[in-house]
């Protein structure tokens, strides 16, 4: 007769290996999506047409999507003349708004967001993979530095969207 003692060291031990399993388990987006023919991409400065403002907003997200797709290694970044595919973007909003709000109304916190629309080509087959629009944000707390803290919510809202628009383009997410 087995057990019960013998019966929980075997279950704690399958659930064990389950899990151990289940851990080694790993996947990339990396080439999920993209067309094999398409090897290269051009992104020109995206416009802006958010009205912010914000001095070189287009030209920091432009900057930082190219980095993000130069580490991601899926589709080498090149000029327009040598691409196989075109990622054109126009950044069509930023608000600025309260986040957080504690007690007499005061705000404590508020939430840089940026909204962009991306159009992304294949160039050999001459047709529209998709137009889409990302948006994303940054919240940065009252107080202080206005400029600097406003500033890094701005990079942070950048870093994200460039990200969303990156797994956009090689994860079709």
């Amino acid at each position: 007769m087995v057990s019960i003692k013998f019966l929980r060291y075997i279950f704690l031990f399958a659930v064990g290996i389950i899990l151990l399993g289940i851990s080694a388990c790993s996947y990339s987006f990396s080439g999920a999506s993209v067309p094999s023919h398409l090897k290269t991409i051009s992104i020109p400065i995206f416009s802006d047409k958010s009205g912010s403002g914000e001095f070189d907003l287009n030209q920091k997200l432009t900057k930082q999507l190219i980095q993000k797709f130069i580490d991601d290694n899926t589709l080498l970044v090149s000029d327009r003349l040598n691409s196989n595919a075109l990622l054109e973007g126009t950044v069509t909003g930023l608000s600025d708004a309260p986040s957080v709000v504690s007690g007499g109304e005061k705000v404590t916190s508020r939430r840089i967001t940026i909204s962009v629309r991306v159009v992304y080509k294949d160039l050999v087959k001459k047709q529209q993979i998709f137009d889409r629009n990302f948006s994303n944000y940054g919240d940065y707390t009252v107080g202080g530095d206005i400029t600097s803290v406003r500033r890094q919510a701005i990079d942070a809202a950048i870093d994200k969207i460039s990200e969303d628009i990156l797994l956009g383009v090689v994860s079709n997410w």
